[in-house]
């Protein structure tokens, strides 16, 4: 599967980009490149701008079916909004049945599993419209009705694909964990939904070991008194089972009915919860809703990602964040294309393994972040190198800012100089992306996500709430009603804090993102690019400057010694904070007085004087979640001599010791050892 997109594509090998001839580090669409896309003209943007809720109104209609057509294209009673009033629409029926004319022989997904002895599977959209029906039936003699939670634990099978889809078929809603979580997580989820079922798996492959979930979940299920746990075999663990409220799955589907009526569902009713750490260490269930999201992740896929008939698109996106269900489930369904799964971890067995999923199946379109990036540069080149990676068209990366210096090896290393990165921001609560540049109109600009999308309202303000001038930063906002209509929908029984945390800022007009960013000067279709700089709480705030984090590690990493950084604020009595940096070195690198001189001298030189960083710690890791963001709260409140709070929240807390050591944390807290 997949060299119909290979060596005898006319697409194999081309350039897709060319360099701008009078800025450095700008590049272009070429004009085969504009040919092929669904978006050329940058016109679009003016156009979406006049009228925005026009333009949404008709690209709903070209995305989607309708069961019922709308009255009333949006209502916006600040800070709450509805889009496509009174509509019907059914978001399996949209990724499934309407593609079944044309596409019923077509891969849906390629499902690749981490053991390389296994054969990957391959789901048709005929094969996939059959199981969702089925085990949509079975939900339903199970008790699962519409508006009901049902909580995944489940991991990158096809199965928990074939679940979310039935969940939509008869309306109702998903709550999906990240199985790196642990059951805590899990239960505290299941009982802020007031959710009363589970569908899990024996277990699952995770570099090379064995992850059995469901021997971890039981004690969990006694104390909540959960009335259903369906399990799929899919590592053959033989896991306790209670008889009363136990099933595997392969038992249940032998004995489903084989069609379902796909259930009229509102474009505003709930499709799904995703629960999104808080402030105050409790998870917030971010609520979407169904076509109105549906219809934005299948149009940022569309036109972000260029999708064609032919192409293969692989995201390694987890299914348990929102990256995982737009991009991974919802949008490219929706779009009848062929996508890829992967199971396991990026470097096992080999450093080589993303490569080798790329070249062995065509992959047109690939999607990660920048932390992957990065691990795997760290392995070598020559990883990459071994692979024939022709195939890519376009590149894309997603979660965090992408320095310049991963952002060029990225570009230069897989896409062979070839092929654009589109840079795309976006959050849970967004539902789908939002700043980017389109692969047909451009630029591409190492750092820099781009301008927003047509028919969104972004802009970057001040602390007074005043639009900043060119290259000047601020905070990330998006001007009410100019909303795409993927946003959140509230915070599930928390409306208090919804409004308090996205709409009390700039006031109840202006969702406020939490995310900073600076306005460049390149500007298109009369939008300026935007960079982002990363979170608000990541800024420093040096002798009254405010400076990112982000653009302080971006010029750090450009350093040949340095892999990856991270600066967090450290306490000044002059200044009120100075910059802190943690760096770890490539391989064969060691720290010196001299790097550190080195490190001094590019910030002042690519950032200012200002920036100039005050410590640095060379380290050999830095805490991260377990989607790969660096936990800079651990990192100030050990140059802060402070409480860490819940290290658990690491997927590395053992690098904790070796960086209290090296900063001489004297804090409250007792740092483990590993």
């Amino acid at each position: 599967m997949g060299k119909n997109v290979g060596k005898d594509s006319e697409d194999y090998g081309k350039k897709w980009v060319k360099k701008d001839e009078e800025r450095e580090n700008v590049y272009w669409p070429t004009d085969r490149l504009k040919e092929k896309c669904h978006i050329s003209d940058k016109e679009i943007y003016e156009k979406a701008k006049k009228d925005p809720h026009n333009f949404w109104s008709k690209k709903a209609k070209d995305m989607f079916d309708w069961f019922e057509d709308w009255d009333e294209v949006m209502e916006w009673n600040p800070p709450y909004f509805n889009w496509f009033l009174d509509s019907k629409t059914n978001l399996s029926y949209n990724c499934l049945d309407r593609h079944l004319k044309d596409k019923r022989n077509k891969a849906a997904i390629i499902w690749e599993p981490e053991p390389l002895e296994e054969e990957k599977r391959i789901l048709t959209y005929q094969d996939l419209y059959r199981k969702v029906n089925k085990f949509a039936n079975k939900l339903k003699e199970l008790g699962v009705e519409k508006d009901d939670p049902v909580t995944f634990w489940m991991p990158m099978i096809p199965e928990t694909a074939i679940a979310a889809l039935a969940c939509q078929r008869i309306g109702a809603w998903h709550s999906i964990v990240f199985t790196a979580f642990s059951p805590k997580a899990v239960k505290q989820r299941m009982e802020d939904a007031g959710s009363e079922i589970l569908i899990t798996v024996d277990g699952f492959y995770r570099r090379g070991k064995t992850i059995e979930l469901k021997e971890q979940i039981n004690e969990t299920l006694d104390e909540i008194e959960a009335e259903n746990c369906i399990v799929v075999q899919r590592a053959e663990t033989n896991p306790s089972m209670d008889q009363e409220r136990d099933h595997f799955y392969d038992e249940l589907m032998n004995k489903s009915e084989e069609y379902c009526e796909p259930e009229p569902i509102d474009a505003e009713d709930t499709g799904f919860l995703l629960y999104t750490s808080g402030t105050t260490g409790k998870p917030k269930g971010i609520k979407h809703s169904c076509g109105a999201y549906g219809v934005q992740a299948a149009l940022t896929m569309k036109w972000i990602f260029d999708i064609h008939e032919n192409d293969v698109f692989f995201s390694t996106a987890d299914i348990g964040w929102i990256t995982g269900h737009s991009y991974s489930l919802y949008g490219p369904l929706a779009l009848g294309a062929t996508q890829i799964w992967y199971e396991g971890s990026p470097d096992y067995p080999k450093p080589d393994r993303l490569w080798k999923i790329i070249e062995e199946n065509g992959v047109t379109q690939f999607y990660t972040a920048p932390t992957a990036i990065r691990a795997l540069r760290k392995e070598g080149d020559g990883w990459v190198e071994k692979h024939d990676l022709k195939s890519l068209r376009i590149l894309g990366s997603v979660g965090e800012p992408i320095d310049t210096s991963t952002w060029k090896w990225y570009f230069e290393k897989v896409g062979g100089g070839r092929c654009p990165i589109v840079d795309t921001y976006w959050q849970t609560e967004t539902g789908g992306i939002l700043l980017t540049s389109l692969p047909g109109v451009g630029p591409f600009v190492p750092g820099v996500a781009g301008p927003p999308l047509p028919g969104i309202g972004y802009d970057v303000l001040d602390a007074t709430g005043e639009p900043v001038k060119e290259e000047e930063s601020g905070e990330i906002v998006i001007d009410g009603p100019y909303f795409g209509p993927g946003m959140l929908r509230g915070i599930y029984k928390n409306p208090e804090k919804y409004e308090e945390e996205y709409f009390s800022e700039f006031g109840e007009e202006v969702y406020f993102s939490g995310d900073g960013g600076v306005k460049r000067e390149l500007e298109i279709g009369g939008q300026n690019l935007i960079e982002v700089t990363g979170r608000i709480d990541d800024v420093l705030e040096v002798a009254g400057h405010r400076l990112g984090s982000a653009e302080i590690e971006d010029a750090i990493d450009n350093l040949d010694e340095i892999m990856e950084s991270a600066v967090v604020g450290k306490p000044h009595d002059v200044k009120g904070e100075v910059p802190a940096v943690f760096a770890v070195l490539k391989q064969g690198e060691t720290g010196s007085d001299e790097l550190r001189d080195k490190i001094v001298k590019i910030v002042r030189e690519e950032v200012g004087p200002v920036a100039t960083p005050y410590a640095a710690y060379f380290v050999t890791d830095l805490p991260k979640t377990e989607s790969g963001k660096i936990i800079r709260r651990f990192l100030k409140g050990l140059v802060r001599d402070e409480e860490l709070g819940d290290m658990t929240t690491a997927s590395n807390p053992s690098c904790l010791s070796e960086l209290a050591e090296k900063v001489g944390y004297n804090g409250p807290q007792e740092i483990p050892d590993q």
